[in-house]
């Protein structure tokens, strides 16, 4: 695997310093040049170095780059990977090689509106908010064709395979649900995401649902069915308690010997208590001004 690795560059003022004395030593060989053209001895050489420092310093002068904070440079020679510049400021590197620029600051993408059918089979419309940086340049300019398209394509596929993992909304106590465990669905959302993208190099910052709604077609209908299933989970609920309470008074009734009731009077009892207890008005008693048997 591709890693990244650090470029060694040449402070930028320094080499200004250098290739501004260049022309001091060329004009040195032309002297040189000149002298050798007057005595015996066969000018050739200085002309070359004269030559070649003139070609050197020119080359050299493309050599200068400014590195931004937040922003690297990935350095190639004849296509080799060499390295990457992250430190901020003015450097000189060799002039024959390529550099592309890497932006290193936090960016953040929004998936469209994604249909999707829950856990339980209910068609719902996701969408999510991404938050990430590049931290290995290497990674993302030669793991991948497009850092930004991968980011794109692996967001939603994760949004999807999450969307198909849990309910839209749970009744359960405990219950893991799109809606109602944001904090939880959040994680998960984050660690599918990072899973895919780590391959490019890629960290993931923050990741959360930003839309998460029915289709509009089918909004009413299922609003409908939520609708009864709280009712059902709400009615559940109460029933238990209703039971729990009728079992208690008569218990209460029995161990203090209130009044001693017998199967029938039971079972009157604890029905009346019921439709008390579980009904959705409140009960009209009716007074008894006779005995429990009339």
């Amino acid at each position: 695997m591709l890693q990244e690795k650090v470029y060694r560059a040449v402070s930028g003022w320094l080499m200004v310093l250098v290739l501004i004395a260049t022309p001091v030593a060329a004009i040195v060989l032309l002297g040189r040049t000149v002298d050798a053209a007057d005595g015996d001895l066969s000018p050739a050489p200085w002309v070359i170095g004269y030559v070649v420092l003139l070609i050197a310093s020119f080359v050299s002068w493309f050599g200068f780059r400014v590195v931004n904070p937040n922003q690297a440079l990935v350095v190639q020679l004849f296509g080799a990977y060499k390295g990457t510049l992250k430190s901020p400021g003015f450097w000189w590197m060799n002039p024959l090689t390529s550099r592309r620029r890497v932006s290193l600051r936090v960016r953040n993408f929004e998936s469209g509106k994604l249909k999707v059918n829950d856990s339980i089979g209910n068609p719902i419309e996701i969408g999510a908010i991404v938050v990430w940086r590049i931290v290995d340049t290497a990674e993302a300019l030669f793991l991948v064709d497009d850092c930004e398209h991968f980011v794109h394509m692996q967001t939603e596929s994760a949004v999807r395979i999450l969307a198909t993992s849990f309910p839209y909304d749970s009744h359960e106590e405990g219950g893991i649900s799109l809606q109602g465990s944001a904090t939880e669905v959040a994680q998960r959302l984050g660690h599918e995401i990072q899973e895919r993208l780590a391959k490019a190099g890629v960290e993931v910052i923050e990741a959360r649902i930003s839309h998460l709604a029915y289709p509009p077609e089918i909004a009413s209908a299922m609003l409908r069915r939520q609708q009864a299933t709280a009712v059902i989970a709400a009615r559940q609920k109460i029933v238990e308690g209703a039971v729990g309470m009728v079992e208690m008074a008569l218990d209460l009734l029995s161990a203090k010997g209130v009044v001693k009731l017998d199967e029938e009077r039971k079972a009157t009892m604890v029905s009346n208590l019921l439709v008390v207890l579980c009904g959705d008005k409140d009960a009209q008693p009716v007074v008894n001004t006779g005995t429990l048997y009339q």
